[in-house]
């Protein structure tokens, strides 16, 4: 039985038909994957106790049943919210979420112990911060399945989006509220809390890139002229692109963020081409890109400073390259199986516990613990293509794409930054780092993919005229 509703007659009574109901799946598959993802971490979590002080963790068992409770509640929400959705997003998601709390512990127990060899008071650990924000992330993503029960209805609020996202992105540039941390002003602060609203800026524009593009695709894969086998498109349909890119520039120039520019339109050019189907507009925001960067370099003592030491991190080891080389030493001690959850130093890295952690993983995990992680992440953006092919709407699709290419970007740009591949951004890894705004805006992403996912795979009803005498028969899938 493949769908909702069938009609067929009832034995000993010819003619009278019967409605056969489909009932959702049991989400078998994601329990065993939720009991798999908790394994991971707290096994992570208990090996930074057995390997610092001989024992487990203080409190281990009591927090392990905490996380449980929080995920079986979590996976009970989406049974009853999103039942059709994909099984596998909220298991790697809680896998790469729970790795990421341990390797936060594990260096948080490394700054209490050099505090103690320098006879100073330990800081305040970054772990229980960020359990908070796991937790406040979770409820996030429950609440987003509870408000938006049909992905379609974000369609209404298309330019909404665009002014809410731009308000976003510029908010921090608000006297007395936007601060500046390492450069970049890209932080809020208020109630003695910061906040980085363009990761919430970059799903909110999405919602706008995918709502405009579904009523403006056709006028944009019109091609006028064809250059060396590409067709370029229309010059009066330009508008958007050069709009996304001035945009990016202007997150450059005023907020000194060289990430959050290259994520905003990487990935407003991916969903052109994905709407269109014309190369032409790859090449065009290749062209601008490379014409951005190029004033960026030039104009920009901070950009050039990045760019000088991704071609010669060794030049200064000791200053400017201290921590992309650092890092570079960190992952050449791991190896291919990794010094072992704390038994490198990843704490002589940098920001080892934000920018840095990928450094962190693969020292102590290895080049195996870390191409697992990788794999990890594509299984999220192979999902989110997932639910994007399955889609029954336009705009669901590009929706799905914008989410599962802005989470594989993003990741590419931090991965590619950490072992030199491009120049350092800022960026943090999605669900591993630390930093709330981040983690929140990560799970209300996983929480819209499960939702376009649940529409994809919902059995359509089929119209069957059925009497009222008629007999009701439910089946399994």
């Amino acid at each position: 039985m493949t769908a909702a509703t069938l009609a067929a007659p009832v034995p000993g009574a010819p003619g009278l038909p019967v409605a056969v109901v489909r009932r959702p799946p049991r989400r078998l598959g994601e329990i065993v994957l939720l009991v798999l993802a908790l394994a991971v971490g707290l096994g992570a979590y208990a090996q930074v106790g057995l390997s610092n002080g001989g024992q487990l963790p203080a409190h281990f068992w009591t927090g392990a049943a905490c996380a449980a409770g929080v995920v079986a509640v979590a996976h009970v929400a989406v049974r009853l919210l999103a039942p059709w959705s994909d099984q596998v997003l909220l298991p790697v998601a809680v896998a790469l979420n729970g790795l990421g709390l341990a390797m936060i512990h594990r260096l948080d127990v490394a700054d209490a112990v050099r505090a103690g060899q320098n006879h100073q008071a330990p800081p305040a650990p970054t772990a229980q911060t960020q359990l908070v924000w796991t937790g406040l992330g979770l409820a996030l993503m429950v609440l987003v399945l509870l408000v938006v029960r049909d992905h379609r209805v974000l369609q209404r609020y298309t330019y909404t989006a665009m002014v809410l996202g731009l308000a976003l992105v510029v908010l921090p540039l608000v006297p007395h509220l936007g601060v500046t941390i390492n450069g970049a002003r890209i932080w809020i602060r208020a109630l003695g809390f910061s906040f980085q609203p363009a990761e919430l800026a970059k799903i909110v524009l999405i919602v706008f890139f995918a709502g405009y593009l579904v009523v403006k695709r056709d006028a944009l894969a019109v091609a006028r002229t064809r250059v060396l086998g590409v067709d370029v498109p229309r010059g009066r349909d330009l508008g958007p692109i050069l709009v996304a890119w001035l945009i990016s520039v202007g997150v450059l120039v005023f907020e000194r963020d060289l990430g959050t520019s290259l994520l905003l339109f990487g990935l407003f050019v991916a969903m052109l081409y994905v709407a269109t189907g014309r190369r032409g507009w790859v090449v065009i925001g290749t062209f601008l890109f490379l014409v951005g960067s190029t004033f960026a370099y030039y104009a920009f003592g901070h950009v050039r400073e990045r760019v000088d030491v991704w071609l010669h991190p060794f030049a200064d080891p000791g200053g400017a390259g201290y921590q992309v080389t650092q890092s570079l030493y960190g992952l050449a001690d791991g190896g291919i199986l990794g010094a072992g959850i704390g038994q490198g130093s990843p704490d002589l890295v940098p920001y080892a516990k934000s920018d840095f952690i990928v450094s962190a993983i693969g020292e102590e995990l290895g080049l195996t613990g870390l191409f697992a992680v990788l794999v990890l992440y594509a299984i999220l953006v192979e999902r989110g293509l997932r639910a994007a092919l399955a889609a029954r709407d336009v705009f669901g699709r590009l929706l799905a794409c914008g989410l599962a290419f802005v989470m594989g970007l993003q990741v590419f740009i931090v991965v590619g930054g950490v072992t030199n591949l491009i120049p350092v951004t800022g960026l943090t890894t999605p669900f591993l780092a630390a930093g709330g705004s981040a983690l929140v805006a990560n799970w209300i992403v996983i929480a819209l993919l499960l939702r376009v996912s649940d529409a994809g795979a919902r059995p359509a009803p089929v119209p069957v005229p059925i009497s009222t005498t008629a007999v009701t028969q439910v089946v399994h899938p």
